[in-house]
């Protein structure tokens, strides 16, 4: 049994007839297993040359394709204190219905009647400020008055000015005749007093010519004074007509710097007015945020600061909301090394949490429980954790996504590559290299449109 002996049986005994040796000698089996090798053998290099697609997978969760249509947080824009709540948590609630009452927490907007006493203060500043335009408006009135007055006083100056001038010119002429005279006077009263000493003239004619001459003597002293009056009263006319200017300047002068002074003051009691106005209009703007109301159509989520009575600051999250009318989609995330191989339009397949499914890596469209997609955006700039944002959109080519899908749901996404034998996927996947990089020809499409 153990060989320990050196004879051996089998040579002495003839085993073969027996039926167990039989069974276990036949050399049939070896025969039927070679023939198994070779059949599956030509069946795996088949296989090999089968076609494959590549994919990319990715993990994300369900979202909606526009921003807007998104859960979002209603927050208050200035502080208080909650009041009154006018809806539950699951509530549906219209574009502007009311979900809270809030008060104030600060006390300058305390009291209830600041709009109205505000309204006062503006209509009496309103009031300051038509006083003022009048008093610019009367003040215009008087430099015009003035200017008219000017104008007026200037000529009845120029005419007396020219009166003198005249008068000037007219004494000058007497004053000349009467030099003529004198002249004439002497000659006679020299010739008489020549006729009178030869005897041909009686001394009454040499006295009347010599009063004569004394008469034409004193006539030019006093036409002289007259000429002399005459050009003072021209100097005089001058200095009124400078005086004249100067007054109404200083006059008028003072009136516009009246004006411009009440003028100034109009423009600060209108501004101030404006100020007051915009400080009402944000008073009732602030009176209106006291009523917090739905930023569009949805479904009360939570309540994040609930209660009576509770404070909150501004800005502070108050209550979530989700929209009732949204565009479903998929965001998923791919590492760095697949992004060059994302395009937008790509063909993904989606499994869904909660939707069993039976999926085929390499032959996508026969597996079981997925659902279409194709890429509509790609994140420029790379996530917190570590890979790119992609999202997707339903392929209106697919069966429809579930009906029952919830945002925030969870999903397993596979991007569609090239289609390429086993045998090279087996070969890229034993050496590690990514899947072939390739531009599908509608994403060349789409960037030459986007360039023009």
């Amino acid at each position: 049994m153990l060989n320990i002996s050196q004879d051996k049986i089998n040579e002495k005994v003839d085993i073969s007839g027996y039926k167990a040796s039989k069974k276990v000698l036949e050399k049939k089996h070896y025969a039927y297993f070679n023939r198994f090798l070779k059949v599956f053998s030509i069946i795996l290099i088949i296989v090999l040359f089968l076609p494959w697609t590549q994919t990319i997978s990715g993990i994300g969760y369900v979202t909606t394709l526009t921003p807007e249509q998104r859960p979002q947080t209603i927050q208050s824009p200035i502080p208080g204190r909650i009041e009154k709540w006018y809806v539950r948590e699951g509530d549906f609630v219209e574009k502007g219905d009311t979900i809270l009452f809030i008060t104030e927490v600060k006390n300058e907007y305390f009291d209830p009647n600041l709009v109205e006493r505000t309204d006062q203060q503006v209509r009496a500043k309103a009031s300051s400020v038509e006083s003022y335009r009048n008093k610019v408006n009367a003040l215009g009135n008087q430099i015009e008055a003035l200017r008219n007055e000017r104008v007026l006083k200037l000529q009845q100056a120029e005419n007396k000015r020219i009166q003198a001038e005249l008068k000037i010119k007219s004494d000058s002429i007497d004053f000349e005749a009467t030099k003529t005279n004198l002249r004439i006077a002497e000659r006679q009263y020299e010739r008489t007093l020549g006729l009178q000493q030869e005897g041909l003239k009686a001394v009454t004619d040499v006295e009347e010519k010599r009063l004569k001459l004394q008469e034409a003597q004193a006539k030019i002293i006093s036409q002289e004074n007259k000429l002399l009056a005459s050009r003072n009263e021209l100097l005089n006319a001058q200095i009124e007509l400078n005086r004249l200017e100067a007054t109404y300047a200083d006059k008028i002068s003072k009136a516009q710097s009246d004006q411009a002074t009440a003028l100034s003051t109009q423009l600060d009691t209108e501004a101030a007015v404006s100020k007051l106005e915009n400080t009402r209009t944000n008073y009732e703007i602030r009176n209106a945020l006291y009523y917090v109301r739905a930023p569009q159509s949805g479904y009360i989520n939570k309540a994040i600061i609930g209660g009576i009575g509770e404070t909150f600051k501004e800005g502070q999250q108050l209550v979530s909301i989700m929209p009732s009318d949204f565009d479903i989609a998929v965001e998923t995330y791919v590492k760095p090394i697949d992004l060059p191989l994302i395009h937008n339009g790509e063909k993904v397949r989606i499994q869904f949490d909660g939707w069993p499914s039976i999926v085929f890596s390499g032959w996508p469209y026969n597996s079981f429980g997925t659902f279409g997609g194709k890429v509509v955006a790609i994140e420029r700039f790379i996530s917190p954790n570590g890979k790119y944002r992609v999202l997707l959109a339903p392929d209106p080519d697919e069966q429809p996504w579930p009906e029952a899908l919830r945002i925030g749901a969870g999903a397993s996404t596979l991007a569609l590559l090239e289609d390429v034998p086993i045998w090279y996927e087996l070969w890229r996947k034993l050496n590690g290299f990514p899947p072939n990089y390739y531009t599908p020809s509608d994403s060349n499409d789409s960037k030459e449109k986007d360039k023009k």
